[in-house]
């Protein structure tokens, strides 16, 4: 949902599919949704989940869905630390120094 009645983007890439459902959903909507194509979108998104394909290809998959839940959002905060898109309240820390404060 849209915040504070500002119009909500959505990057896709230029499938007619999802180009052609986005612009139903807006005619039903007060605020339109902006749409922003990417032509090679989808290898941007492969591109950052090649860590976690890596991590879980030699598991043959998982016994539960609790599992793969945990393990996923291991990799996907590391991910987010290694990046720099975690908060850190304007002081500088290092990746492990940020990873250890996630446990209080």
């Amino acid at each position: 949902m849209a915040h504070n009645g500002e119009p909500e983007t959505v990057t896709i890439d230029e499938s007619g599919a999802n180009l052609a459902s986005l612009e139903a959903i807006n005619a039903e909507r007060e605020i339109p949704t902006s749409i922003r194509q990417t032509k090679y979108l989808n290898n941007i998104i492969e591109r950052d989940h090649r860590a976690i394909k890596r991590r879980t290809r030699p598991m043959l998959g998982f016994k539960n869905f609790r599992g793969a839940r945990i393990l996923l959002s291991g990799i996907e905060v590391t991910h987010m630390i290694r990046k720099g898109q975690m908060k850190d309240d304007g002081v500088a820390r290092t990746a492990a120094e940020q990873f250890y404060l996630l446990e209080i």
